[in-house]
């Protein structure tokens, strides 16, 4: 960010000991850097008129010269700014990045705890299902069933559900 004032800070030096020299030949009348970049052709060839050719080449040349250091500056100021925006952007984005990764963690963790507690009903269904059916136990698409049904609401009983 130094650096950038420092530029900045030079060219407008620069470019106000340029506007300070004057353009004074024979019979070519003063302009200052700032009229010469100001003015339209029109305005320039009727400034023109009655100067020798050496002196309207070297007043096109200046004109030409001063307008090509503005339009530098401009692009130097242009494509500062645009890092700036880009860097700002990049920042937004590698937060939007950091959060997103964040969720996905999240979302892992629960996905991981949904899987332990789904193995751990399977686990259990294999427990109950293992020994000899008795008036106690229950077969084994009951247990299923009442994992589902009891998922959905408590909704009316399946006709594969264990007795209460």
């Amino acid at each position: 960010m130094a650096q950038k004032y420092l530029i900045i800070i030079f060219f407008t030096v620069f470019y106000v000991h340029l506007s300070v020299k004057k353009e004074v030949g024979e019979n070519a009348p003063v302009l200052s850097d700032d009229e010469l970049v100001a003015m339209s052709v029109r305005e320039l060839n009727q400034h023109l008129r009655g100067l020798t050719k050496e002196d309207v080449v070297r007043l096109k040349q200046r004109r030409r010269t001063l307008k090509n250091r503005g339009y530098a500056a401009s692009c130097r100021i242009k494509r500062v700014t645009q890092k700036e925006e880009l860097e700002r952007q990049k920042i937004e984005l590698q937060q939007e990045v950091d959060k997103l990764a964040r969720e996905n963690a999240s979302m892992r963790l629960e996905l991981d705890a949904l899987r332990a507690k789904y193995e751990a009903l399977q686990c259990f269904a294999r427990t109950v299902t293992r020994g000899p059916l008795s008036p106690g136990k229950v077969a084994p698409t009951s247990v299923i069933t009442i994992v589902k049904s009891a998922s959905q609401n408590n909704s009316s009983p399946s006709p594969f559900s264990a007795p209460s």
